[in-house]
Formats: structure tokens, C-alpha cells, sequence
């Protein structure tokens, strides 16, 4: 356990007394500073929070935007719900597999870009929605994938 997360947990208690309601604080501080959350960190974080390894995992493993595996500098969420499945969002995951040569839930083996699915990014409106970084794209398309893989972090909307 670093020794910096003791004063994390603590500051995420001060903010949140009950020790379910500091759990996901905490986590998101931690994977920001490590880019992961490895099964000793989540031993880790129960042991400092007194709750049970099991619950930590569950709510680590429920909620898509933490990695329980090592993840790329860039992170690259196609969103995979009705409304963007409708909109191509399938193709638009078959070219990103394909220029970036991974799978989804793989990672480049330059550790450049993870590529993963998301359940619903929540914007149907932009259908098909990508991000990247956390960053919305919407309508995205094939003719918009080299700017949604090189930009500078503008938005790609139409």
C-alpha cells in the first residue's frame, strides 16, 4: 500500500463519513494516480475503508469506467447501446479494430490505446458516440476515426 492512499482515505472520510460513500472517491483518486486497480489495491482500499475485499471488487467490476487491468494512454469507449448499435456504432468498432490491429478489450502493444465497449454513454442524441479520455464524440463515422485517434481534444461532431 503506498503510503500517500492512507491520507487519501482519510480526506475521502472527513468528505464522506460512511465508508461506502467514501469507496468510489477513493477509487477514482487511486486509479488516476495508478491507471488501474490491481486485486492488492482493492485488498488495499477495503482493509483502509473496513470493508470486505468482496464488496470493494463488486463495486470496482460494476461500473465500466474503472480498469481492473492495465489500460493504453488512451482509453477509446464505443458505445454499444440501442441507440448507437442503430446508428453503426458495430462499424464504427470493426475500423477502430482495424487501424489500431486489436480486439476490443485489448490494448496496442505500444500501451498507446485501449479499445473497449461501452453499455450506454448516455448522449443517443449524437448516435454513435465514442470517447476517447472520457471525452464525448458523436455521429462519429469512419471518415472522423483519424481525428478521434490524433486530436488535440476538441469534440467530433457533426
Amino acid at each position: 500500500m503506498k503510503p500517500e492512499w492512507s491520507q487519501w482515505a482519510q480526506e475521502a472520510k472527513k468528505q464522506f463519513p460512511e465508508a461506502n460513500s467514501s469507496l468510489l472517491p477513493l477509487l477514482h483518486r487511486i486509479q488516476d494516480a495508478e491507471g488501474w486497480l490491481s486485486d492488492e489495491t482493492i485488498h488495499d482500499v477495503a482493509s483502509l475503508l473496513g470493508l470486505t475485499p468482496q464488496y470493494v471488487e463488486s463495486v470496482a467490476s460494476f461500473y465500466s469506467l474503472f480498469y481492473r487491468q492495465t489500460v493504453g494512454k488512451n482509453v477509446i469507449h464505443v458505445c454499444v447501446g440501442l441507440s448507437c448499435a442503430l446508428a453503426g456504432s458495430d462499424h464504427v468498432m470493426e475500423e477502430l479494430e482495424h487501424k489500431l490491429g486489436i480486439r476490443e478489450g485489448q490494448t496496442t502493444p505500444d500501451g498507446e490505446y485501449t479499445l473497449l465497449e461501452a453499455e450506454c454513454l448516455a448522449a443517443c442524441d449524437l448516435a454513435p458516440v465514442v470517447q476517447r479520455n472520457l471525452r464525448f464524440r458523436g455521429r462519429v463515422d469512419a471518415t472522423k476515426l483519424d481525428a478521434l485517434l490524433t486530436d488535440d481534444g476538441k469534440e467530433v461532431n457533426s
